[in-house]
């Protein structure tokens, strides 16, 4: 009966954990952490039916071959580390030779963390082009009481850390719509960059683009000489919406004429979209109230439904 009983504690410490809401992301990843789950707890059922633990071998291996995968996290070691503003950065991470991770435009990768002993999930999506050789980067914003945040904070250049993915997107084609109209708030500008620097990089893509960026300060505007190079082509125009700003006056000249103060409201929204040269098709992302914020506000102005995408 002894060795029974310890034989059924080894099996219970094999046992997949069941993941707590902080790791999952929300995003409607394929497969989710709880698909992950599922599968690695039907795998454990058997072995333990068939009383072999060699069954359990391929769950305990994480990829190692530093190719991106929806199931399994890889390591990737971060290569540098940028301070954009007070609490935003730019992590670059290292891919083995000049591989790439041939992301889609859009798409979305999953981070795990580790806090106090209670593991996170998070989605970025990459700022760097899905073609990248060598390198892919990400903005990230960290928030006082974050819990990934704290986890970020510590990293530092050399520093190894685990990617799984690729999930979601936004099917993008050249010349699909006439007119894009980006709504970003923060760090909902990564999305939009890889589609922006696709159409500017195909000569053949004629779509006309407006971003509209929304901070709380000139300050805080990300990636200021990248999208300054980007507003330069002929088919594409960038606004700031500044929320803690009273004037534009004191802005850069470069600045004051595409920028305003406040909120990006209904009113505001209005004049950009009549100011668009072909009806646009939305894209949007920022928090879940500023993304509710941007559907009222783009039904008001009589975008139906069908021509907007919420990342």
């Amino acid at each position: 009966l002894q060795t029974m009983s310890g034989n059924e504690e080894d099996w219970l410490a094999l046992k997949p954990q069941e993941p707590s809401p902080s790791q999952c992301c929300g995003s409607g990843c394929k497969p989710c952490i709880y698909d992950v789950y599922e599968k690695e707890l039907a795998q454990w059922e058997r072995a333990k039916a068939k009383h072999d633990k060699s069954l359990l071998m391929e769950k305990k291996e994480q990829s190692n071959n530093s190719e991106l995968n929806p199931g399994t996290f890889t390591a990737f070691s971060i290569s540098s580390v940028e301070q954009l503003t007070e609490d935003t950065y730019q992590y670059r991470f290292e891919l083995p030779g000049n591989s790439s991770l041939r992301l889609r435009l859009g798409q979305h990768i999953v981070l795990r963390g580790v806090v106090d002993g209670l593991e996170v999930q998070r989605a970025y999506t990459p700022i760097s082009p899905g073609n990248a050789e060598g390198y892919f980067e990400v903005l990230m914003k960290c928030y006082e009481a974050g819990l990934m945040s704290q986890y970020i904070k510590t990293w530092k250049k050399g520093d190894v850390v685990f990617w799984r993915g690729p999930f979601g997107g936004f099917p993008y084609q050249p010349n699909q719509h006439g007119e894009l109209l980006m709504l970003a708030s923060g760090t909902g500008l990564a999305p939009m960059l890889p589609i922006l620097q696709s159409i500017t990089g195909d000569e053949e893509d004629e779509t006309f683009v407006t971003l509209v960026g929304c901070f709380p300060t000139f300050d805080s505007i990300y990636l200021k000489p990248l999208l300054q190079d980007l507003a330069r082509y002929w088919n594409v125009r960038v606004f700031y919406v500044l929320s803690q700003e009273t004037t534009v006056e004191r802005l850069p000249w470069s600045y004051q004429e595409n920028s305003y103060t406040g909120h990006l409201d209904e009113g505001l929204l209005k004049t950009i979209i009549n100011s668009c040269r072909r009806k646009p098709f939305a894209l949007i992302c920022g928090s879940s109230a500023f993304n509710e914020d941007m559907k009222r506000y783009l039904k008001a102005a009589g975008i139906e439904e069908n021509s907007w995408f919420v990342f």
